[in-house]
């Protein structure tokens, strides 16, 4: 048997001040490559190989599983991608393998209930619903009666959060641009969200307003100009501008120089991504040579975004 996933885009998170009674919300887009990509067996214990930036990610997880479900499996990695650049490759990863065992073993789990076990969507849900069903997404964060805490996913045990919108994303091309650094996770994630929450009120309630009568509304009409508009100015705001702000001016003066497309990073990065309707192979040459400029090796792909979930064979 065979799964392959998406990647996906984190274009923001939407409440991190909390004072309406939910935190959290996330809005982001799945994509067609990079991937992660299974082959997988039943086996009497744990067996993990093939081609991959990162097998013990793999068996990490599977251990995990195995040990929970109190089975074995044989997985052999075909496609796996960067991890910690923003692109959301620990959830992709985890819901693979706790999908192969579901299915190798009859065991009834839905992919909200692998996300909870295997500790992933516990702040966006976007990853998580990236997997379920593609597209253009709009989660819905997290009740605080369930969640109190500012917190990234890797430190909380909230469950996915759910989908509050959700559309097939325009046929546009994405240009997606790694430099050789890695994002914040781990305790310096942690710290980020300690030292940068609550955002102000009135960030948040532009933020909302840009998402609902902007943004959603660009996505639906497949209006490229107006949707650059808002996602623009989704990096100057709210928990957004922190995570750019963690590479000084490294990824601000890239989005200054490119002020006339659809630019943003993703996640707390350092993955940059141009969304336009051509002129992709320019932009991401353009791209390449910012960062090479700045000493950072760069890897670049053009890709589109997938609007259906993992697929399973």
């Amino acid at each position: 048997m065979k799964i392959r996933t998406p990647s996906r885009l984190h274009l923001t998170l939407i409440d991190l001040n909390g004072s309406i009674g939910r935190i959290d919300g996330g809005v982001g887009l799945a994509l067609d490559e990079p991937f992660v990509e299974i082959k997988f067996e039943e086996s009497e214990n744990i067996r993990v190989g093939g081609k991959a930036i990162n097998l013990s990610r793999f068996e990490d997880v599977a251990k995990k599983f195995g040990g929970l479900f109190k089975k074995g499996i044989k997985i052999n990695v075909l496609s796996d991608y960067y991890d910690h650049v923003g692109l959301g490759s620990g959830t992709q990863i985890t819901l693979a393998v706790g999908m192969a065992f579901n299915k190798l073993y009859n065991l009834g789990l839905n992919v909200d209930r692998i996300a909870e076990i295997g500790g992933r969507g516990g702040t966006s849900g976007i990853g998580v619903n990236a997997f379920k069903v593609g597209g253009f997404i709009v989660d819905g964060g997290h009740s605080k009666k369930i969640k109190s805490d500012f917190l990234p996913s890797s430190a909380s045990k909230a469950k996915p959060a759910p989908i509050v919108a959700r559309h097939d994303f325009p046929d546009w091309k994405i240009v997606v641009a790694i430099p050789e650094l890695k994002g914040f996770y781990g305790k310096r994630e942690i710290n980020l969200f300690q030292s940068c929450c609550p955002i102000p009120l009135d960030e948040v309630r532009e933020l909302c307003h840009l998402i609902l009568m902007k943004m959603l509304p660009s996505v639906v009409e497949a209006d490229l100009d107006e949707f650059g508009i808002a996602l623009r100015r989704i990096q100057q705001i709210g928990f957004k501008r922190s995570e750019i702000n963690q590479y000084g001016n490294l990824i601000w003066d890239l989005l200054s120089s490119m002020e006339e497309y659809a630019i943003g990073m993703s996640s707390t990065g350092p993955s940059v991504f141009v969304i336009l309707d051509s002129n992709a192979k320019d932009v991401e040459k353009e791209i390449k040579s910012y960062f090479k400029e700045k000493d950072l090796y760069c890897v670049s792909f053009i890709t589109r975004a997938r609007n259906r979930g993992a697929e399973i064979e």
